[in-house]
């Protein structure tokens, strides 16, 4: 091999190194605007996210938060899928049961856990936090990941012919899906009273849908 050669290879890799340093920078940034968002989302609610504030708590410009996503609505969408991560942690950290309606009854408690402990992420992907911000295909395929077993338990007992004909699984689970929000929204907007009280009413929501869903197993 020529001198030339060895050259040519050595730029070669020093010029991979740079890019990969370049990219790892990149995503560490990101990364970096993300956290910084999260902590404001989590501390102060989502009317605090926005870019300037975001830019003023890390210390640098607007435009490099702009240049990475592109504008708020860009990083309320990394949020959402944040937020999905958070709730498949809540929901594979449930107690399974070989019943499917008590198994129903955990995955629904752990939803109500996920709502009070991460509100503003609750609010910011299921509230309309953020009037500008629709979850595109992106993210509503994170919301699917992280639903994945209560669409496996619905669809596991429909199988086995524990869930009434008028059901199919789509509809058991929006059925499901929808009261349980319902209550949520509820509670938030400030008409079921304190905490224990709003508690109270979603466990009897639950119980209903989990009998109405599984009449056999009630």
């Amino acid at each position: 091999m020529s001198d030339q050669d060895i050259s040519s290879n050595a730029n070669s890799r020093v010029l991979k190194t740079y890019q990969e340093a370049r990219l790892q920078n990149i995503e560490n940034l990101r990364k970096l605007v993300v956290d910084t968002a999260a902590t404001l989302l989590q501390e102060e609610g989502p009317e605090a996210v926005t870019v300037r504030k975001v830019s003023q708590k890390m210390g640098c410009s607007t435009k490099i938060i702009y240049n990475l996503f592109v504008n708020k609505e860009g990083l309320a969408q990394q949020l959402y899928l944040d937020g999905c991560k958070l709730l498949a942690n809540e929901f594979e950290g449930t107690l399974q049961a070989a019943d499917p309606a008590q198994h129903l009854q955990n995955l629904g408690e752990a939803f109500w856990q996920f709502s009070q402990r991460y509100s503003s992420y609750y609010k910011l992907m299921f509230g309309g936090a953020f009037a500008d911000f629709k979850p595109d295909e992106e993210s509503l395929n994170g919301t699917v990941t992280a639903m994945r077993q209560l669409l496996t338990v619905i669809g596991n007992a429909q199988k086995q012919g524990l869930i009434p004909g008028q059901y199919d699984t789509e509809l058991a689970i929006r059925v499901f899906w929808a009261s349980l929000h319902g209550v949520i929204h509820l509670y938030m907007g400030g008409h079921l009273g304190d905490v224990q009280s709003a508690h109270a009413v979603y466990r009897q929501t639950l119980s209903l849908i989990v009998s109405s869903l599984l009449p056999d197993k009630a």
